[in-house]
């Protein structure tokens, strides 16, 4: 199956001219013909395509259907950016496959890149819901400074990943409880957190955690924190 994205579709009735390109000149799609559509809040549409304008197609909508996210749990990855931009977007990509429902770029101490464009990150994400066959786009927030994140992410369950040894530490395997409600993983920049940011989220809540043995890169440590989650919470359903 393949799906189009239209965040306006109930207002609009028209595929976006990207998507309108592809369903009409690459799919060879005709008047007449059933596509499915979503618009990135958890609801798919089968459509019929009213007309051939590659620019704006108009559609028909005949079937509205609630899709469930496929993972109980509210997952938000909070994560400093890389110095190399390409890494990051693979990040976005790769966590949207899997699901996630928040990224939030962190600004911290150690970070070697400071700024995001956040639309080109969005782009990303929605195209990995599409070729996932997700209905959910995750929400991607602006470049935020680390003790703003720590104050205004709330969750049932909050974890920092760090590599400090000095500063105690629990593998996350064991300490996540399936099917908690919501949770939200701190993951640091490529030089770590610093150790005033470690304990300031330690001090506001934040369980300290490890992700193994292994040193992993910052883009790794985020995919591999999400991934945990996903694999616990299926093993206990």
């Amino acid at each position: 199956m393949i799906q189009f994205y239209s965040p306006d579709i109930l207002t609009t009735r028209t595929l976006p001219e990207e998507d309108a390109r592809h369903c009409l000149r690459v799919l060879r799609k005709s008047v007449g013909d059933i596509v499915e559509v979503t618009d990135g809040k958890g609801r798919r549409y089968k459509c019929r395509l009213m007309s051939d304008n590659p620019r704006k197609a108009t559609v028909e909508i005949v079937e509205s259907i609630d899709v469930a996210q496929s993972w109980h749990t509210d997952i938000t990855i909070a994560v400093a950016p890389t110095k190399n931009m390409d890494r990051m977007e693979w990040l976005v990509e790769k966590l949207t496959e899997i699901g996630v429902n928040r990224i939030v770029p962190l600004l911290c101490r150690h970070s070697e890149r400071k700024e995001i464009k956040v639309d080109r990150l969005q782009r990303i994400a929605v195209s990995a819901m599409k070729q996932s066959l997700k209905a959910t786009v995750p929400d991607i927030w602006p470049m935020t400074p680390f003790k703003r994140a720590v104050a205004e992410l709330t969750a049932d369950a909050r974890y920092i990943a760090y590599c400090d040894p000095s500063i105690p530490r629990k593998l996350l395997a064991s300490e996540y409880e399936p099917q908690c409600g919501s949770c939200v993983v701190f993951i640091g920049p490529e030089g770590d957190f610093d150790e005033e940011e470690i304990k300031l989220a330690i001090g506001d809540g934040y369980q300290p955690v490890s992700l193994g043995d292994s040193r992993l890169r910052t883009e790794t440590a985020a995919l591999c924190a999400c991934d945990t989650i996903h694999i616990i919470n299926q093993r206990n359903k």
